[in-house]
């Protein structure tokens, strides 16, 4: 199993394999066809009303990890083939915010990582 977490801003390595960005608005001074991905999963991210309530205030991380969380619950169609292709390929998620330790992808990758180590690949 192997996910990574990379700032959209940092080149692409040989290593990232899979790329996916999963926020839900586009970062910031990048053009599309520079950022190379594989596939942009804007379901994937957490709601406009969730990413709002957070404004990516430390204080409301352990509440943004429990909500965002509750919000993938209802949206295994959408990030179960991800944690297949994880299982047995190296994925990188994608994500533009600044913090590099509160943010959308470093939930995703904790959620996937404990989804395979409790149900594994299918």
């Amino acid at each position: 199993m192997s996910i990574a977490v990379k700032r959209v801003y940092e080149p692409p390595s040989k290593s990232d394999g899979y790329r996916v960005l999963i926020d839900r608005l586009w970062p910031r001074g990048l053009k599309k066809e520079d950022v190379p991905l594989d596939l942009w999963a804007k379901e994937l991210a957490p709601s406009t009303a969730l990413r709002q309530w957070f404004g990516h205030d430390p204080a409301h991380w352990e509440g943004f990890r429990q909500r965002y969380a509750g919000e993938l619950d209802k949206r295994a169609e959408h990030w179960r083939p991800l944690a297949e292709r994880a299982a047995k390929h190296p994925v990188t998620l994608l994500y533009g915010a600044r913090d590099e330790e509160h943010n959308n992808a470093v939930v995703m990758k904790a959620y996937l990582e404990n989804w395979l180590r409790t149900h594994g690949p299918r």
